[in-house]
């Protein structure tokens, strides 16, 4: 029987051991989010502020507890969380509720969640194990590459359905990444680039819906319907525009104020940001989030073990997608696909997502001297 002193000692060296830098990163980036909701709704604090704090302080808990859990616990749990995450995106498209013509959500009464989100973990849960028991010769094989294709295709075509084209292309980019950083030989990726290459015209016409097509047109031609399609774009980039190098100053944006830009407080939330604290808060911002992303892949490069690595590069990916989308979406260098900014947007879902997926980061590097089995194909 477990001596609970030592049990008690056991926790107490994993959290002076935890990677405590990356914890206050990912605070500090979280308040960024709290202060600028607060700013976006006008300095009412009960209008999102308050909810963006207390959801942050209950997910940090939770990221602490999946830091604190062994990496072979998440190794055995890798496949039965990615056929959970499957069979509530299947439940989506069953009985899923409808909210602005778009059936993402599901509701369980005491709370509404989004399973994809989850599934953005799960992916890359189910593709670091794959390729961690996946014998190495294997990787570049068609039998080898084909079980990675059904782990990422089954998850996007159920979210395409429901239609988040955002979510969709951030899960396929995530799962190529993974399997590009498994070791796929450079002729497999030169092809698959040439046959994505010929697919994006036919996906374009066929694929799409026709506002996600009015979008993709809208971006390449922002004229094309300034007070329709365009106008998040035009209004985004007249509010970045309008800050200067130095901003307006805090809760002083006149754009926010006249509430020019929407959805300010979720997906537009950089236009805060840039409208009131300038070019030198956007760097800034920027600069927060690149210092977790190069810490992460630190992180990755101490573990010994391919599903450790491949988990943090894979979550890291996905973080960093996150970034890069509802930045070119708002500066107008990417169609306006409906991704949060990480941590800064207010949106529960995303939080805790965003949240675990550190905790396992955490729980990676922290274990990373364990070792793992191995269950070969």
């Amino acid at each position: 029987m477990m001596n609970p002193l030592s049990s008690r000692a056991g926790l107490t060296a994993k959290l002076y051991e935890v990677n405590w830098l990356l914890i206050a990163l990912v605070a500090l980036v979280g308040m960024v989010g709290v202060t600028m909701i607060f700013a976006a709704t006008d300095g009412v604090w009960s209008r999102g502020a308050q909810q963006h704090l207390i959801r942050l302080v209950f997910a940090g808990g939770i990221m602490l507890a999946v830091a604190m859990t062994d990496i072979k616990v998440w190794y055995t749990l890798a496949y039965p969380i990615y056929a959970v995450a499957l069979i509530m995106l299947i439940g989506v498209d069953v009985m899923g509720v409808s909210v602005n013509g778009s059936q993402r959500w599901l509701d369980l009464k005491l709370i509404r969640f989004q399973p994809s989100e989850v599934m953005k973990l799960a992916i890359v849960l189910a593709l670091a194990r794959y390729y961690h028991d996946l014998p190495k010769y294997f990787t570049s094989r068609i039998s080898g590459l084909a079980g990675a294709a059904l782990i990422i295709l089954f998850p996007m075509a159920l979210i395409l359905r429901q239609p988040d084209l955002g979510t969709t292309l951030l899960v396929a980019a995530t799962g190529v990444a993974l399997v590009f950083l498994a070791g796929v030989n450079w002729r497999v990726i030169g092809g698959a680039a040439l046959a994505g290459t010929i697919a994006i015209p036919l996906f374009f016409r066929f694929g799409l819906k026709e506002y996600q097509r009015s979008r993709i047109l809208t971006f390449l031609d922002p004229s094309r319907d300034p007070t329709g399609a365009s106008y998040h774009i035009t209004q985004s980039k007249i509010a970045l525009g309008s800050g200067g190098v130095t901003g307006k100053g805090f809760m002083n944006g006149t754009q926010r104020q006249l509430e020019y830009v929407p959805e300010n407080r979720t997906d537009f939330i950089f236009t805060v940001i840039g409208e009131e604290f300038g070019l030198i808060g956007s760097l800034l911002t920027m600069g927060l989030y690149i210092s977790v992303i190069g810490l992460c892949v630190w992180l990755s490069m101490q573990c010994k073990h391919i599903f450790s690595r491949l988990l943090i590069l894979g979550l890291t990916t996905t973080f960093t997608l996150y970034i890069f989308i509802n930045l070119g979406m708002v500066m107008g260098l990417a169609p306006v696909v409906g991704v949060p900014l990480p941590l800064i947007s207010y949106g529960g879902t995303v939080i805790l997502t965003v949240m675990t997926g550190f905790g396992l980061v955490l729980s990676a590097h922290l274990h990373r001297q364990n070792e793992l089995p191995r269950s070969h194909f």
